[in-house]
């Protein structure tokens, strides 16, 4: 699909319909542009709150700090290094 929209002064772009539509994007979303040469692609960025429960996570590591989290990937980087 060929959909063609035009930039204002401000630089910006309003996604037509017709792709917001192929795209699922609803206002509110997030969309990531991909340059690759002298070409823009547009996505649909993912709602990661909707992935979750989707991994399944050991009860001993439920429920962690975030803080704990990173100290704990931090050391066991550090100690696989040596």
């Amino acid at each position: 699909m060929d959909v063609a929209a035009k930039v204002t002064s401000k630089g910006q772009v309003t996604v037509p319909k017709a792709v917001r539509d192929a795209l699922g994007i609803e206002e509110g979303d997030a969309v990531v542009f991909r340059v690759e040469g002298n070409r823009a692609l547009i996505a649909k960025t993912a709602d990661f709150l909707e992935l979750a429960g989707s991994v399944n996570v050991p009860a001993a590591k439920r429920n962690a700090a975030w803080d704990e989290v990173i100290r704990r990937t931090r050391t066991k980087r550090a100690t696989a290094r040596r």
